[in-house]
């Protein structure tokens, strides 16, 4: 009987801790979303030198939302982030980084682990998402790249449409030849559960990932060009399993452990990585998914191994 009291008890406090913290993200996002949006209107003023201090106006607004996130996170979370790393981040430096991905959570332990250490995370997103209402024209005043992708049933019926893809992705990223920019990918394209395990990951013999699809990092790589010249790997761990959103906020995860491993991209790839040639060139597509197939076995390997040091 009062095992049975505890738990009512504990979970009518994880309710109402998650009740708190959801309204204070909510509130939080509001604050913030406001400025960034009043100046993401002040930047379509196409005047460079305007554009560029509102970019970092801007910037430093997401910031700001991300730093009163982490203190909400240590007060109503208070999850402990055991960071293991090799690397001193710049802000004035250009990254590439990717990671395992297994809960919408993710991307708040990313955000508030490198947050003002490295410049603002940026996704590539699709083209079409600029026309979404509101967020749309925050992720364009952000400096968030919009790709245009065509599918092979679209450049069959219309060949000059090849290249076309790349060239709108280079154009996008023409703005950060003079700022720094971390570039995010969540290479395996969706959350891992182990029924999404397929033939591939199973010949690579994976458990705890899925298998890495290279062409998402491969097309920032080419839109990019020797502008990135740091690959931040990153692998997540939660010691109790995959946690949900609400886990998170009720303050049911107790620690999260994430791995940081950086790697110079000029020592791993040839010159065709940078180039339009790239899509044509099988042999550096072969390369090159042979490379992420053994990051990714190697990072399936180190949560393994997490398995056998925290459960």
């Amino acid at each position: 009987m009062k095992s049975f009291i505890n738990l009512i008890i504990s979970t009518l406090l994880a309710t109402i801790n998650g009740l708190i913290s959801v309204s204070l993200y909510f509130v939080n996002t509001i604050f913030w979303f406001i400025p960034i949006m009043i100046g993401s209107l002040l930047k379509l003023l196409p005047i460079k030198l305007w554009q560029k201090w509102l970019t970092i106006l801007i910037d430093n607004c997401a910031s700001c939302w991300i730093s009163v996130n982490g203190f909400n996170q240590a007060v109503f979370s208070r999850t402990q982030f055991e960071v293991k790393q090799n690397h001193n981040f710049k802000k004035d430096a250009w990254y590439l980084v990717i990671a395992n991905h297994q809960s919408w959570v993710d991307i708040l332990v990313l955000q508030r682990v490198f947050n003002r250490r490295i410049p603002f995370l940026k996704f590539f997103l699709k083209k079409n998402l600029i026309y979404v209402p509101f967020l749309g024209l925050a992720w364009w005043g952000l400096d968030f790249p919009f790709m245009q992708r065509y599918s092979k049933e679209q450049l069959a019926k219309n060949p000059e449409l090849k290249g076309k893809d790349l060239e709108t992705t280079k154009k996008a990223c023409e703005k950060y030849e003079f700022k720094p920019v971390s570039i995010m990918n969540f290479v395996e394209g969706t959350r891992f559960k182990p029924t999404k395990l397929n033939k591939t990951a199973q010949s690579l013999a994976l458990s705890h990932t899925l298998a890495p699809k290279t062409g998402g990092v491969a097309f920032v790589l080419n839109a990019m060009g020797e502008q990135l010249t740091k690959l931040v790997n990153v692998t997540i761990y939660y010691p109790k399993g995959i946690p949900s959103y609400w886990d998170f906020v009720s303050g049911r995860v107790k620690k999260i452990v994430i791995d940081i491993e950086t790697i110079d991209i000029s020592t791993l790839f040839s010159e065709g990585i940078y180039s339009h040639e790239y899509f044509n060139n099988q042999v550096d597509k072969d390369r090159f998914q042979h490379y992420m197939n053994q990051l990714w076995q190697q990072k399936n390997q180190r949560l393994v191994q997490f398995d056998k040091e925290y459960k």
